[in-house]
């Protein structure tokens, strides 16, 4: 009995081991931040495994060196603002295509407890990720909208991912705001730092992020990533399920070390169809369009005209993956 135990046993892992070997790798990079839920989500309970993939995350420290790695080759898919995928376009001229959508942000405008206003900020610092990245833009034209400008009103200080810019508003208190988003605008509110509102309501609708890859690697690859978006989208419903919020509440509590009021309240902005994920990761055209504006006349000049948004997105490999998820 126990040698037949034994072999049962065996004949199981070589099994499974079989079914891994079978799978194929990819490797995704995006921010340590709540917004990774899906992923994570998607790797604990096997949905990326039943659309054939073997996914890796790696969580990155800010979007230059997430930029950077894609274009290295370092990993295959970013999940991350959208903004940068276009930075990688205009700016590194590199090939990069936009596969899918994925929220607005979930941004909100942090500033120390004695900030009543925006016109505060007049002689401050405002902490970044990057200078010239996408919630970087969106803080620059809500100050530009009142009347103060980079440089000669206020100072930018780039300190990375949002997990390091949570930590430098609560550690230093010379760093007088910064744009913050879950879980750690709600981190900063129970540490005495108050929101001056969030960034779709200040600024209209916006594209934040996505999927985007190397357009050759893409091509290439186009099962890979249809699986890859598939896998997303499922998901993403997995989170959205109010059946599973025990479930997501753990890995939030796991994977950011919240408490549980905090994994509560993450969640629920999480889900939150105002604030939180777009419903299958739906990609908005309005609010792209309104992303490249902003990029436009804040990185270049006022009354530039943006690019049209063809030149960067394929939603071609999202539409197959929906067909796949169709019942």
């Amino acid at each position: 009995m126990r040698l037949a135990a034994a072999l049962i046993a065996a004949a199981a892992l070589a099994a499974a081991q079989g079914r891994a070997a079978e799978l194929m790798a990819l490797r995704v990079n995006a921010f340590p931040n709540a917004k990774a839920l899906p992923l994570h989500a998607g790797i604990a309970k096997g949905i990326f495994a039943r659309h054939g993939l073997n996914v890796a995350l790696q969580l990155t420290e800010n979007s230059k060196s997430q930029r950077e790695g894609l274009a290295a080759g370092k990993f295959d898919i970013a999940q991350a603002a959208l903004d940068n995928a276009v930075a990688m376009i205009e700016v590194a001229k590199q090939d990069v295509v936009i596969l899918s959508g994925g929220d607005s942000g979930m941004n909100e405008f942090i500033v120390q407890p004695e900030i009543a206003s925006f016109a505060d900020l007049k002689g401050r610092t405002v902490i970044v990720d990057a200078p010239d990245t996408a919630y970087a833009l969106q803080a620059k034209k809500i100050l530009l909208k009142a009347g103060l400008h980079e440089g000669a009103d206020y100072t930018v200080k780039p300190v990375g991912a949002v997990v390091y810019r949570y930590k430098a508003l609560i550690e230093d208190k010379g760093n007088a705001a910064g744009v913050l988003n879950l879980p750690f605008n709600i981190q900063a509110e129970e540490h005495g730092l108050k929101s001056l509102g969030r960034l779709i309501d200040l600024l209209g609708p916006y594209q934040a992020a996505g999927a985007f890859a190397m357009r050759g690697w893409a091509r290439e690859h186009a099962e890979t990533v249809e699986r890859y978006l598939a896998g997303y989208v499922e998901s993403l419903r997995f989170v959205r399920d109010p059946a599973n919020k025990a479930e997501c509440l753990a890995l939030l509590r796991d994977k950011l070390k919240l408490s549980d009021a905090s994994a509560e309240r993450t969640y629920a902005q999480l889900v939150d169809p105002g604030f939180g994920f777009t419903p299958d990761a739906q990609f908005s055209q309005e609010g792209f369009a309104n992303m490249l504006a902003l990029r436009a006349e804040i990185e270049r000049k006022p009354n530039a005209e943006p690019p049209a948004p063809e030149k960067y997105v394929d939603l071609g490999y999202y539409e197959r993956a929906m067909k796949a998820l169709a019942p």
